[in-house]
């Protein structure tokens, strides 16, 4: 039997598979719900080719429940990105767009190119992303609700800044609060919408902190401390960095990691031209958790604050020389990732495990 790629383009309610064989060319195709039991009709379906890999386009995505049930079974999963999509069908003799041609268009990816990410359990575990995310979105939400809290108090107690401070405790909110009680016959109406504001904020803190609970106790059940030994780098630092990277394994080299997380500097040379441009794509969360070590270490760690001190020295802005250390600092967390899966992969072979 010819051995074959298939591809999967997953959706919320459909997911469309196509079979290839060595050439590219269609054998066949299956079209599913995305129900648990129409999956599992979908895998019988693999199960009876052929097949050397399955790829599936956001596997992390739509795609995690078929992913994860993929490689339970055993199969090769690879994760193939909508634009590296989007490029094959523009390269095909297609016209339009549907899902059967995505599906094809994923498989002969996956035929193509042989380095693309192959999904594992690690990999699709989502648990620490998912409380790391929820986190920041409380924190986005309580920054829009003190921006409201902030704009009632304007208008209702002009000069509130001196009895309260910046906004940002719960003695601040406490101290808001009394002046909302004591504005509520003068003007009710913004007084009922600022406690109700510092209600809400009062509950995003506890519900962050909760959160925060949770994200200590995912951190304490893995080995991270060659990572958190890092200046800057503190438990929610390291929770978004693992929750980002989830197996180092995944990165080939210091290169790679840096390029995946944004910091590398692309080449955009032509003839006698030879430069490089910032680079902008990238993972951003962990390109912002790479900013958030250079920016306290360029607070009060002395070899970071010599390092930007000999960039400057070297005609380079503010600015470069912040995404030279970022850069610098994204080899320092591949190699403190690469000493933590060390360190497990020794303690799971040792006698005493």
């Amino acid at each position: 039997m010819t051995p074959l790629v298939i591809g999967i383009d997953p959706h919320s309610r459909i997911h469309v598979a196509a079979a290839v064989d060595e050439h590219g060319r269609l054998v066949d195709t299956c079209e599913v719900g995305a129900s648990p039991t129409q999956l599992g009709q979908l895998l019988t379906w693999i199960q009876a080719l052929a097949v050397t890999k399955v790829a599936v386009e956001g596997s992390k995505g739509y795609g995690l429940p078929l992913a994860r049930l993929l490689v339970a079974a055993g199969h090769t999963v690879v994760d193939v990105s909508s634009n590296l999509t989007a490029d094959e069908r523009k390269r095909s003799r297609r016209r339009g767009k549907d899902d059967e041609g995505d599906a094809v268009a994923i498989a002969r990816i996956a035929l193509r190119e042989s380095d693309l990410p192959i999904m594992d359990p690690a990999h699709l575990d989502a648990d620490l992303k998912l409380l790391v995310d929820a986190r920041d979105q409380l924190v986005q939400e309580e920054a829009r609700v003190r921006n409201r809290l902030h704009a009632l108090l304007l208008n209702m107690a002009p000069g509130y800044h001196d009895t309260t401070g910046p906004l940002n405790s719960r003695p601040a909110f406490a101290r808001a609060r009394s002046l909302a009680l004591r504005a509520r016959k003068s003007d009710p109406t913004r007084a009922k919408l600022a406690l109700a504001a510092i209600r809400r904020l009062n509950a995003l803190r506890d519900e962050q902190a909760d959160l925060e609970k949770d994200i200590h106790g995912e951190l304490e059940q893995r080995s991270t401390t060659h990572l958190q030994s890092i200046p800057g780098v503190g438990p929610l630092v390291a929770a978004k960095i693992l929750g980002e990277v989830r197996d180092v394994r995944h990165y080939p080299s210091a290169a790679a990691f840096a390029a995946h997380a944004g910091v590398a500097p692309v080449p955009a040379s032509s003839g006698n031209t030879q430069r490089h441009r910032l680079a902008r794509g990238g993972n951003r969360q962990l390109n912002r958790a790479l900013f958030t070590i250079a920016m306290v270490q360029a607070r009060w760690h002395p070899p970071a604050r010599e390092y930007l001190a000999r960039k400057r020295a070297e005609g380079k802005t503010p600015a470069e020389a912040r995404r030279c250390l970022k850069r610098h600092l994204a080899n320092v967390v591949y190699r403190a990732l690469q000493a933590d899966l060390a360190t497990v992969q020794s303690a799971a072979l040792s006698p005493a495990a």
